[in-house]
């Protein structure tokens, strides 16, 4: 193995399991503070990390938008304001369920990810990504149900946390997907830029929903009571996360790297664990199942890909694929 695949290994599985610990940390500070803010004053304090090292790195003409102002703030909304207020505010109100719901809901980015190139494309994935999505859809309603098949009698209590989940984590997948505009940029004015923008979006909503009373300003006290999450929060999967995901895929290569993505419910399950949740074996079962749908599509993605001495006709079918396979 040489050094930029043990490199990218290693920023890839940082990255997935800041993003798995994300969760259960999360759901400790949102007992004492609005999910809205809690996203907005975490990514404010990326966002201004971000600022000084890409001051220091690549100096002031780094700030130019370059006529792609409405792009990056489209990006920007998608990724950091779509995505943390959506989830967070879908997992703060399922309850301690939510916690493991939004984990698995991440894991399923590469399939949603797969399910947009084939609406935009129009054309079919491969039979296996079919099937993989297919195994990966079981297991999530596993773990979203716990089993339960009345869950779907009583689902308007979780119809507008599931819908949440599911805007936000798409919300993600757009902005991942918009870094290949930007291909002459570095990973961190990319960053910057959008966090920058996004964050400035969610000063806009935190500030109408405070407005109207939708939402309470939180004071000082509440905000100090939940510092040690919140550091972590920025630090880890807010900044480092974000940074190592984006500087190890490109080491890797989106289909190489997108297969440390399964880190994300085992951390989470063995985090909730050791803070006294007790997890249902359906929620176990719909975790592993998610995580072998990944692990089946992203083998055969690799088979795929493997050079071969066959046929021109073998590899034609080849260039069929290539829409399918990392653009995630």
């Amino acid at each position: 193995m040489n050094k930029q695949i043990m490199t990218g290994s290693l920023l890839c599985l940082i990255a997935s399991m800041s993003w798995g610990a994300m969760f259960p940390v999360s759901h400790i500070a949102l007992q004492h503070i609005n999910p809205l803010y809690f996203s907005f004053l975490r990514y404010l304090s990326v966002t201004l990390i971000l600022i000084v090292l890409l001051w220091l790195k690549e100096g002031r003409t780094a700030f130019r938008f370059e006529g792609k102002g409405k792009v990056l703030l489209f990006f920007g909304t998608m990724g950091f304001t779509i995505y943390n207020m959506a989830v967070f505010q879908g997992q703060h109100a399922m309850g301690a369920a939510g916690t493991l719901v939004a984990s698995i809901m991440e894991v399923l980015m590469p399939m949603i990810s797969i399910a947009m190139v084939w609406v935009m494309t129009r054309k079919i994935p491969p039979k296996y990504t079919l099937i993989s999505m297919l195994i990966a859809l079981a297991g999530a309603l596993l773990v979203i149900t716990n089993g339960k098949w009345t869950f779907f009698t009583l689902a308007g209590q979780h119809l507008l946390a599931l819908l949440l989940i599911f805007v936000g984590v798409v919300g993600w997948v757009v902005y991942s997907m918009g870094g290949s505009h930007f291909a002459g940029w570095s990973t961190l004015r990319y960053s910057t830029l959008t966090c920058l923008l996004g964050t400035l979006v969610s000063f806009v909503v935190v500030t109408f929903a405070s407005a109207f009373n939708w939402i309470t300003v939180p004071d000082w006290q509440h905000v100090w009571s939940v510092k040690y999450e919140m550091s972590f929060m920025i630090l880890l999967p807010g900044l480092a996360a974000l940074l190592s995901w984006n500087a190890g895929i490109r080491k890797l290569s989106p289909l190489n790297g997108i297969l440390f993505i399964n880190f994300v419910p085992i951390t989470t399950l063995i985090l909730m664990y050791f803070q006294g949740y007790t997890i249902s074996r359906y929620e176990l079962y719909g975790t592993v199942l998610v995580i072998f749908a990944l692990i089946l599509n992203n083998m055969f993605q690799r088979s795929s890909l493997r050079p071969s001495n066959s046929s021109r006709g073998a590899r034609f079918r080849l260039n069929r694929r290539k829409s399918f396979n990392g653009d995630f």
